[in-house]
């Protein structure tokens, strides 16, 4: 019986995870603080380099990416200079971007943040620009996703659906989806930013406490997760509860509470669920199991809050993090740990 170290190394490099959603390019200006401007009481910021990253969607298969895992991207990109340096990243981590649309009429989301600081002093994030697009998507794009999204599920293990509300996946995408991983066996893993309600029937989902809360308009607790885990038609439901871990209720099985691993004060959380999800969903498809998969999202949640930036983690920082922090869980075997 594989233990979850070996599965981590030998068995996530051999599953293929598609990722279907909101492509988003999370940019970071950085920059030194000069002088006070002459023609107003702000201060003038000397541009040093700007740094393009995955967001969203495209972060998400670019944690898979970074786990080792074959990573396949279905979204769309705006013809235009954002669209261009996020595919660039993309393409260098190691994503397949078959399945990407490239549209002239979608401006690609982009969320600036400026980081500035004195000369020789730590950057710090002073303020966030969002450009959000705000054209539908044209029905030429809306047809490729579809026929992208089937044709790239002929051969994956797993598909995460990452909905940030906007626009790459509708009920009909997510219906399409779902009939084609219902008759091939593939698992359907979901997060969406505020309307997973409108995709039930998933395998699971992995909301945080916030959203769980808006779902149910009531507060969080591990009783009102089980039942709308029931209501959603979901296997499993992960919910991320911050600094205080996670909590998972399954189908089959028992519910757990899983505690938060390493230090309960992040540096940046950006990102962190799209982590969570990349590595729950390696986890199931290589046949971990909801809890151990979770666990090991768990780890690796834990780790890349305590990097800056939208940020991912490799195969060994994960490794190290279990074998740090749950020594027994990397030492066991697949039947213990489940």
């Amino acid at each position: 019986m594989d233990g979850v170290v070996d599965i981590i190394r030998n068995q996530f490099p051999e599953k293929k995870i598609l990722v279907v959603g909101d492509m988003v390019a999370d940019q970071f200006l950085r920059g030194s603080i000069s002088r006070v401007s002459r023609e107003a009481p702000v201060f003038i910021l000397r541009h040093e380099n700007t740094e393009t990253l995955g967001g969203g969607a495209a972060n998400a298969a670019s944690n898979v990416a970074a786990l080792d895992g074959q990573a396949f991207l279905v979204g769309v990109a705006g013809n235009d200079a954002n669209g261009r340096a996020l595919t660039k990243t993309l393409s260098a981590n190691g994503v397949n971007l078959k399945g990407v649309v490239i549209s002239d009429s979608f401006e690609t989301t982009t969320k600036l943040r400026v980081l500035a600081g004195q000369q020789y002093a730590r950057r710090q994030q002073v303020i966030r620009i969002d450009y959000e697009n705000t054209v539908p998507i044209d029905e030429e794009s809306v047809e490729a996703l579809g026929t992208k999204s089937l044709m790239m599920m002929e051969n994956v293990d797993a598909v995460i659906v990452s909905d940030y509300g906007y626009g790459v996946v509708t009920e009909e995408l997510f219906l399409k989806i779902k009939r084609r991983a219902d008759q091939s066996g593939i698992p359907v893993i979901v997060d969406s930013r505020s309307r997973l309600d409108q995709f039930s029937g998933a395998t699971a989902a992995t909301p945080n406490k916030e959203e769980v809360e808006q779902l149910l308009k009531a507060a969080y607790s591990p009783e009102a997760c089980k039942v709308l885990r029931e209501r959603l038609g979901l296997e499993a439901l992960l919910v991320t509860l911050g600094n205080k871990g996670m909590f998972l209720t399954v189908e089959k099985g028992n519910s757990e509470i899983i505690p938060i691993v390493g230090k309960d004060e992040p540096v940046d959380v950006t990102g962190a669920g799209d982590t969570v999800i990349a590595t729950f969903a390696l986890g199931v498809a290589s046949k971990a199991g909801f809890l151990t998969s979770a666990r090991i999202a768990n780890h690796a949640g834990g780790a890349v809050v305590m990097k800056k930036g939208t940020a991912t983690l490799t195969a060994e920082e994960l490794i190290e993090s279990i074998s740090k922090y749950e020594p027994e869980l990397a030492a066991a075997s697949l039947q213990q740990a489940t």
